[in-house]
């Protein structure tokens, strides 16, 4: 296994932070854009892809309509993925930050899966 490094990445979305937050938290808003199906039992999310691949993250931490933190459990145990929901003062803009890690080398991969999954969510809630 390799190095993992931290990645974020900021989206812009013209939503507001309380419809954002149920798409990052609830699985009828996470099968919209993230997955194909979630299911929630015990604070452990079964996100699952093309009916037959499914991966498991734990819930760590959240705040609602700011931001919600979770673990791939079959990842090393210091990553994490985070999406966390910050409203410019001044413009009013609802920005989407997504943190993430990857392996040394996967950046491109990971900054390209987000970015499918982003354009997804902004088609979903119309923004």
């Amino acid at each position: 296994m390799g190095e993992y490094k931290k990645i974020e990445i900021e989206y812009i979305l013209k939503t507001s932070p309380g419809v954002l937050f149920s798409f990052l938290t609830e699985p009828s808003g996470l099968s919209e854009w993230f997955c194909d199906d979630v299911n929630i039992k015990n604070s452990i999310y079964t996100f699952v892809w093309n009916k037959d691949s499914e991966q498991k993250a734990k819930l760590l931490s959240f705040k609602e309509n700011f931001f919600v933190k979770y673990h791939w459990m079959d990842e090393p145990d210091a990553t994490f993925f985070e999406l966390r929901i910050d409203v410019d003062e001044i413009t009013g803009e609802t920005a989407l930050i997504v943190t993430d890690f990857c392996e040394d080398g996967d950046d491109d991969e990971i900054v390209l899966t987000w970015n499918n999954a982003i354009q997804k969510l902004h088609r979903v809630i119309g923004s």
